[in-house]
């Protein structure tokens, strides 16, 4: 149902902690026209769980507006099942492409409840549902047995894999074959996932670099591996930036250098200062530097 590279965009505020829908529209436009193929809202990167619903459904729309006829799912990342059915049912109301679901972010739920959860909140919204697997930040470990019990249920569409085990990866296309769209979520390891049989990449520093995130995928699905794995080897410092408590900060950050927007961010998070933002911005101000010609596509 979906493949390609979907933003996990980031929200952009005022200063005086506010939505700042018109540089939303105006970052979201720049991925949109790099070509990626969908986006997703209010997620981690999003900080999604620092937004209330109805915040929330605000970008979403604002990312419609954008998007045009490309999907956007808006992230379920509640701590009460409850909560995570209401605001399903909300996104469908409002217009959403499908939702992105994290099981619990906050109880570590036994395998049990992760499929009770899953179930309630898809039958809840009634849109086609990606599953955001990430056993690291959030404790919970969609496995390929978990899948397996929710293979009956034809909401739930598509995996956005973050275990940071490729292998991961192989078990599930071995398991399933093309049953769910294989997602990688994780930024350095996504020439490898793609290598392996994902066909979408759920992106985090695509917000900065959105040419260079989206060549790599279609260079990957045209056959030209070796082209996609030269800019890979550029990328991969940048992409280590996702992989951290700190990606938030890091990756609008480096928006502000690639994309020349703002790197507010919503309390208890603080924007980088000292030695780690000098750090981060000599990262990025060389990898600018040194930005490889993209092939033609």
């Amino acid at each position: 149902m979906w493949k390609g590279v979907f933003p996990a965009v980031t929200t952009k505020f005022t200063e005086d902690d506010r939505l700042d829908h018109k540089e939303m529209e105006r970052c979201f436009a720049l991925q949109l026209e790099a070509g990626v193929d969908g986006l997703i809202v209010c997620g981690s990167l999003g900080e999604g769980p620092m937004l209330s619903h109805d915040e929330k459904l605000e970008v979403f729309t604002t990312g419609r507006k954008v998007a045009g006829k490309r999907p956007v799912l808006v992230t379920v990342n509640e701590a009460a099942t409850r909560d995570a059915a209401s605001l399903a049912r909300r996104a469908a109301k409002a217009g959403a492409d499908g939702l992105m679901v994290v099981p619990s972010p906050i109880y570590p739920t036994d395998p049990q409840e992760t499929v009770a959860t899953l179930k309630a909140v898809a039958s809840a919204g009634g849109l086609p549902v990606m599953i955001y697997s990430n056993r690291i930040a959030y404790r919970v470990d969609v496995t390929v047995d978990i899948m397996a019990e929710l293979a009956d249920e034809p909401l739930i569409v598509a995996i956005k894999e973050s275990c940071d085990d490729i292998r991961r990866s192989i078990d599930m296309v071995n398991r399933f074959g093309d049953r769910f769209d294989l997602f990688t979520g994780v930024d350095n390891l996504a020439y490898e996932a793609l290598a392996v049989g994902a066909v979408g990449w759920v992106a985090g520093l695509v917000c900065a670099f959105p040419d260079e995130t989206v060549a790599i995928y279609r260079l990957m699905k045209a056959g030209r591996s070796a082209e996609a794995l030269a800019i890979y080897r550029w990328f991969r410092p940048l992409l280590d930036l996702d992989v951290s408590t700190y990606l938030v900060q890091n990756i609008k950050l480096a928006e502000v250098f690639a994309i020349g927007t703002n790197d507010r961010v919503r309390l208890p998070r603080k924007p980088h200062t000292g030695e780690r933002r000098a750090a981060i911005e000599k990262l990025v101000k060389d990898a600018i530097a040194t930005r490889p010609e993209l092939p033609r596509l």
